[in-house]
């Protein structure tokens, strides 16, 4: 249950870096509040996944979940480059991941 309250605390962290984009610096009220509703909400999933995680694993999965998860984003999203380097940097990242919740 732990790693899927992981994976739900990295979509939230994924959420709120799109929700940044769309604050205009935090001018707009409503994806501000959205913004910041889903921090909390990732954040409170991880410290909730990290009861049963190990610090290091639970937080390099969540950061690279957020990672990989905005870089996808920015790409469907705001048609942000599809570079080689890019795409195989983001693989390399999964690869991490992978090997994080195997060495679990």
């Amino acid at each position: 249950m732990s790693w899927l309250i992981l994976l739900l605390a990295g979509l939230f962290e994924v959420a709120w870096a799109i929700g940044l984009k769309y604050t205009d610096g935090f001018s707009r009220p409503l994806p501000t509040l959205l913004t910041v509703a889903a921090m909390l909400v990732s954040i409170g999933l991880l410290g909730l996944a990290m009861k049963e995680l190990p610090l290091g694993t639970a937080y390099a999965i969540w950061t690279g979940i957020g990672a990989v998860g905005t870089v996808i984003a920015g790409i469907l999203l705001f048609g942000e480059s599809l570079a080689p380097l890019r795409l195989c940097s983001v693989l390399l990242i999964v690869c991490g991941l992978i090997g994080l919740k195997l060495a679990h």
